[in-house]
């Protein structure tokens, strides 16, 4: 699987980009193409064919234009990834805008999340431990910081529990886009994958030595799971819910 990693490219030109400070032509032409373009040209293809098939000439292939002429606008893939990213991310909606409590705010953004990973399913593809620091990045960090601030928990926690949903958010959509991805790169649905294993596991997959599975599957637990995604969630903001109840208990 590509893996790319954010914050790779020039930092000067990335946040020129970004932040939209680079100068501005005065004289000559109007430019053909914008950066804006390019990057929605970019995502465009990536949704569709995946980040292995993202490169400067196959934007241009979408755009109908020769590829060197990207290089007047976005110096490298690199640079463009991060683009990329800071776009999608306008997509969410900033947490202290959503109705309701911390924990209803928090469940409804985490769920507003998961949707735009199933949307854009290359971000996974894509290691952020250096961010790109673009404004829609830092727009949803804040808004996130004032969401959490004020319920309870220190400056510390607020930055731990919002690194924590978002680890937990991407988690669990790597599976789950997987999981979505396997039959157009396996060519194997579930049930063709099932039904070539099922006769021999039947055979070794028995009550004495599996018992509870046994049971499990007798109960049609593997037929309807739970919602994966919402239980955890749910727990992890159980968890907080606890801190806070148990700290305001306290003289």
């Amino acid at each position: 699987m590509t893996t790319e990693y954010s914050g790779s490219g020039d930092a000067r030109r990335t946040l020129e980009l970004l932040w939209g400070v680079q100068p501005q032509p005065r004289r000559g032409p109007k430019p053909k193409l914008t950066a804006r373009r390019i990057v929605e040209a970019a995502i465009t293809v990536a949704d569709a064919e995946g980040l292995a098939a993202l490169s400067m000439r196959r934007v241009a292939e979408e755009l109908s234009v020769a590829a060197m002429s990207l290089y007047t606008y976005v110096p490298s893939k690199a640079e463009l990834i991060d683009l990329m990213l800071d776009t999608v991310q306008a997509e969410l909606p900033l947490l202290d805008d959503l109705p309701g409590t911390w924990r209803e705010r928090m469940t409804a953004w985490a769920r507003a999340s998961m949707a735009s990973y199933h949307r854009h399913p290359w971000v996974l593809q894509v290691n952020t431990v250096h961010p790109p620091m673009g404004p829609n990045e830092m727009t949803s960090a804040e808004a996130a910081m004032r969401a959490l601030t004020g319920i309870g928990l220190t400056d510390h926690e607020v930055m731990a529990l919002r690194g924590a949903i978002d680890g937990y958010i991407r988690g669990v959509a790597r599976s789950l886009v997987d999981a979505a991805q396997v039959e157009a790169r396996t060519g194997l649905s579930d049930e063709a994958w099932d039904a070539s294993r099922n006769p021999y596991l039947e055979k070794v997959i028995t009550p004495d030595r599996f018992p509870i599975m046994t049971r499990m599957h007798a109960d049609g637990v593997f037929e309807s799971p739970l919602d994966v995604f919402d239980f955890g969630l749910q727990r992890l903001l159980d968890g907080v819910e606890a801190t806070l109840t148990s700290r305001r208990a306290q003289p």
